[in-house]
């Protein structure tokens, strides 16, 4: 049965089973350097979502990921990180993926196939038309990601989605598009490799320039992060002594007394300028 999608192309290289040790490794580096261009050549797709994104949330709404298998993974992952990492609510950015947080270490049976499953996820979380909702699908096929959007669009969610496919079936369900298209891989079908780090870098790129807008970011720091642990308060120690050109002795203090990088330097400055 013929496939025609990118994703199912037969990989490059053949026999990899014979390839040595060094030139599997080198073959599948060659092949990640292809994924940069990828992404260079959508951009201007990328900017368009997060124009609409930023709009949304800093108007009240929030951001969805829906995906199934790695690339749900991927974009619970990115999800997750937001709060820790800009000190923003943990329902601002919330990641779901087929079959629930279980199918994270081990894939559930059929979840993806589904195509009212991610619905019915998304109405736990009272999804609404202030929001917005991303699709991650590599092939673009996923039923669960295209029952998710469609239902979404029907309610008048903005939609978006990023696949590796040109054209796919989950690219016409919805308003913003992103196509990554990295070619086959270097084992025939694996989307984990190349679509993922694709995957992975657009959600990297989305998530960082919707908190940058949101003000979530002083300068090039992250001044709202989570001192969560050691080196976590050693960096915001290190900010509060750059920004404020004080000892540690003092930045330490400071963060010590406000419980954020942020907080600290705002006081220290309305107390230098009253």
């Amino acid at each position: 049965m013929k496939d025609n999608r990118t994703t199912e192309q037969a990989s490059y290289y053949d026999n990899l089973e014979k390839m040595s040790i060094y030139d599997l490794l080198s073959n599948m580096n060659a092949e990640d350097k292809t994924v940069p261009s990828a992404i260079e050549r959508a951009v201007p797709s990328i900017e368009k979502l997060v124009e609409v994104i930023y709009s949304k949330m800093k108007n009240g709404g929030r951001l969805f990921y829906i995906g199934a298998g790695t690339s749900g993974r991927l974009g619970v992952l990115d999800a997750s990180e937001c709060p820790p990492t800009y000190g923003v609510d943990n329902d601002l950015v919330i990641g779901l993926i087929a079959g629930g947080d279980i199918a994270l270490r081990k894939a559930v049976e059929n979840a993806e196939d589904d195509t009212t499953l991610a619905w019915k996820d998304l109405q736990k979380f009272n999804i609404n038309k202030k929001d917005v909702l991303i699709g991650i699908a590599a092939s673009g096929t996923t039923p669960y990601v295209i029952g998710g959007v469609k239902r979404a669009r029907q309610n008048k969610i903005i939609t978006g989605c990023i696949t590796c496919n040109k054209n796919s079936p989950l690219s016409l369900e919805v308003d913003y598009p992103i196509e990554l298209i990295v070619g086959p891989e270097f084992v025939t079908g694996s989307t984990r490799m190349k679509a993922g780090t694709a995957q992975k870098l657009a959600l990297n790129m989305i998530s960082t320039t919707v908190m940058i807008k949101l003000g979530r970011v002083k300068g090039n720091k992250m001044v709202d992060m989570q001192l969560s642990n050691k080196k976590l308060v050693t960096r915001g120690v290190r900010m509060i002594m750059h920004e404020l050109n004080v000892d540690e002795k003092i930045a330490s203090k400071l963060l010590l007394e406000h419980k954020s990088v942020r907080k600290a330097i705002d006081a220290f400055n309305l107390i230098k300028n009253e």
